[in-house]
């Protein structure tokens, strides 16, 4: 299945604007690995834009960790106009380019930039919560547990280790992941994780989540 199959014109358009912009941007910082630049449509575009029809309908916010590059956040931007995201990056570098990158792709939203370390910025409280490239899953669920809702699902791009990731983020968390096979690369994921909490209830972020 090709996540792109059926956008709009628009939406390509702004799609190869991001492209246009992250080439032009890699030559004096690194965004993405240079040796994956020849195939930067798959993998990165096409990469990023499988987790949009995991993103329920009716959500309204979503949190994207570590942006990068732009990926999936800027992607899932262009592709689901309707949803409020905000991207959390530490780099000014890279925040720069976010910056730019989503000005010049004309996006109906522009997704609000926070230019912090993800454990320090203020909870987003978002419906949603992506990330890639970024972190070993026990990480990622100690930092989206700050800027989630507790009904919030997980979107997080993984590797072949991803079971052992699973096995090692268990220790530490109450949680129910479901791997959905990604269609760049036969040994990756999308792990799609629905609420959870720490198994040991100390370990939970002081600031208080609404549901």
């Amino acid at each position: 299945m090709d996540p792109l199959e059926g956008v709009s014109r628009e939406t390509q358009t702004r799609l190869e604007i991001l492209v246009e912009i992250l080439e032009r941007w890699q030559k004096a910082i690194n965004l993405v690995g240079k040796n994956t630049l020849d195939g930067v449509w798959k993998r990165h575009i096409v990469d990023s834009a499988q987790v949009v029809r995991l993103i329920p309908a009716e959500a309204k916010t979503l949190a994207d960790l570590g942006s990068g590059g732009g990926f999936p956040g800027l992607v899932i931007a262009a592709m689901r106009p309707d949803l409020q995201i905000t991207m959390i990056e530490s780099d000014a570098r890279k925040a720069a380019f976010l910056g730019e990158a989503g000005r010049k792709m004309g996006l109906e939203k522009p997704p609000r930039l926070v230019i912090k370390r993800i454990e320090v910025a203020s909870p987003a409280e978002a419906e949603v919560v992506t990330a890639r490239a970024l972190a070993p899953l026990s990480q990622l669920l100690e930092w989206s547990d700050r800027h989630r809702l507790d009904t919030a699902i997980c979107l997080f791009h993984k590797g072949k280790e991803w079971k052992a990731e699973v096995d090692e983020a268990k220790k530490k968390w109450d949680f129910a992941p479901d791997a959905i096979a990604s269609v760049t690369d036969r040994d990756a994921v999308i792990l799609r994780i629905g609420p959870y909490r720490a198994t040991d209830l100390r370990d939970r972020q002081p600031e208080g989540r609404r549901r």
